[in-house]
């Protein structure tokens, strides 16, 4: 059973992924780059630490920050924990393409959230979150 859901994830993956890079060009991003900025839009944090909120390489998301620094939509600050590891923040730039995403996404997610019952979407999330907790443990 355990496989069955690992191969419906990796389908849903690839789906979600197909939207997340649909609705990402309604704010000028790619589906990487807007989910870099969202490790970013309630605090700055380091690379590392955005790396380890997305599940994703240091390197993978330093690659994506330096591009969204250089085209102004986040920014490098000190990093008063840490000399060398700036921290990421996200620009009004930033922010203005995650506010266009939103109104794209905030219908596409009400829409897709009526076929799907609430409580089994609880369930789905708890038993998620339960697999990878036990993953990033081993």
């Amino acid at each position: 059973m355990l496989t069955d859901v690992v191969l419906a994830t990796f389908r849903l993956n690839a789906r979600l992924m197909e939207a997340a890079q649909d609705l990402a060009a309604h704010g000028g991003l790619t589906a990487a780059w807007w989910q870099v900025l969202g490790g970013v839009l309630d605090e700055p944090r380091s690379v590392a630490d955005v790396g380890r909120i997305m599940g994703v390489s240091r390197q993978g998301v330093q690659r994506i920050a330096d591009l969204l620094v250089e085209r102004r939509l986040a920014e490098y600050r000190p990093n008063p924990a840490h000399r060398r590891a700036k921290l990421l923040a996200c620009t009004e730039a930033g922010y203005w393409a995650i506010r266009q995403i939103a109104v794209a996404q905030h219908p596409w997610t009400s829409q897709l959230a009526k076929a799907v019952d609430l409580d089994d979407l609880r369930t789905t999330l708890a038993t998620m979150q339960a697999i990878i907790t036990k993953l990033e443990e081993a």
